[in-house]
């Protein structure tokens, strides 16, 4: 059997090799510069426990996998954040198709899994492509269940047929007194802050939400922050001055194409076809910037957002990706 190296990541570490991988794995590609931007938004890890004794606060320790020449072969990753259920912690493995089957994956698991243990993590989560059996099975044989199914879904705009009818819900919504607008259109803290307070009324009811919501700061990190995520993506409705729905695109440069991310309307604003709306508006946009399609994923259990997307206006159903979790205490 091949001998491997495993080592932790350190700063110095390029990630153009971690990105290759990543992108194997991945349906919309990321860069090394993705990457490390992204890694530089995290603040050094600093564990702690509640007054229960689980696990809390932040770390996001990252391992390589090299082979006997020194290449790069295998990645992992276990990362938490303060606002995860508590003793939570998400876990990330890829290895080259090219190794698989020749130890380099349990011998990094098992690195990652000892690591887990020893701060105390209770929960162990991964996303798994619902298509990829060996890694399905290898994570089954390792006490790992699905917990969750991920659905994944295309709209290809140039086949696209314009939406028809459907675009009467904006004009529906619009004589009942909603408004559309978009964040370009509203810049600054307060419109930011009141965008933050809908996404933290409404993210919590998406089947399979857990933990606490992120402080404003970092949910402006990791939303509106984002590469890819400009002033006129983030689509907003209003009811007077109050923003009640928003629809988010973010763009990927290497594809063009752009990924859906976000959809929450206020439960009192539900069952009038704002979402419906929103995400027309969404859809028109893209279109209007000439890009080949939108991507987006919904939880199996969502079937109101499904049905939207599928069946008012056209997504093709795509392989998606099982949440599996694993019992540590």
């Amino acid at each position: 059997m091949p001998k491997f190296l495993i080592r932790r990541m350190g700063q110095d570490d390029s990630f153009a090799p971690v990105a290759d991988l990543l992108n194997t794995i991945r349906t919309e590609p990321t860069t090394s510069e993705l990457l490390r931007e992204e890694e530089e938004q995290v603040p050094p890890g600093k564990l702690h426990y509640n007054e229960a004794g689980e696990l809390a606060g932040w770390d996001r320790p990252k391992w390589l996998a090299e082979d006997g020449k020194g290449n790069i072969v295998g990645f992992a990753m276990v990362s938490r954040a303060p606002w995860t259920e508590p003793g939570l912690m998400e876990f990330t493995l890829v290895i080259r198709p090219e190794v698989r089957g020749s130890g380099a994956g349990t011998a990094l698991y098992d690195v990652t899994l000892q690591w887990a243990e020893e701060v105390k993590a209770s929960r162990l989560i991964t996303l798994i492509r619902d298509q990829d059996e060996s890694s399905v099975a290898f994570a089954n044989r390792r006490g790992y269940t699905a917990e969750r199914h991920i659905f994944e879904s295309v709209l290809d705009l140039s086949a696209f047929d314009g939406g028809g009818a459907l675009f009467d819900s904006i004009g529906s919504a619009e004589q009942a007194g909603i408004s559309f607008t978009t964040l370009a259109d509203e810049p600054g803290e307060e419109s930011e802050r009141k965008l933050y307070e809908l996404y933290k009324a409404t993210e919590p009811d998406i089947p399979g939400y857990s933990g606490d919501y992120p402080w404003f700061e970092e949910w402006r990190k990791w939303t509106i922050g984002r590469a890819g995520v400009r002033p006129e993506l983030v689509r907003i409705a209003r009811d007077g001055d109050r923003f009640i729905g928003v629809a988010t695109l973010l763009q990927n440069e290497q594809t063009g194409a752009m990924y859906h991310e976000y959809t929450g309307v206020l439960r009192e604003y539900r069952c009038r076809r704002i979402a419906l709306a929103l995400k027309l508006l969404a859809v028109r946009r893209a279109m209007a910037s000439g890009v080949p399609y939108l991507r987006t994923n919904n939880d199996s259990m969502n079937v109101p957002m499904l049905r939207i997307n599928r069946d008012l206006i056209g997504f093709r159903a795509e392989p998606g990706m099982f949440k599996m979790v694993k019992k540590l205490r």
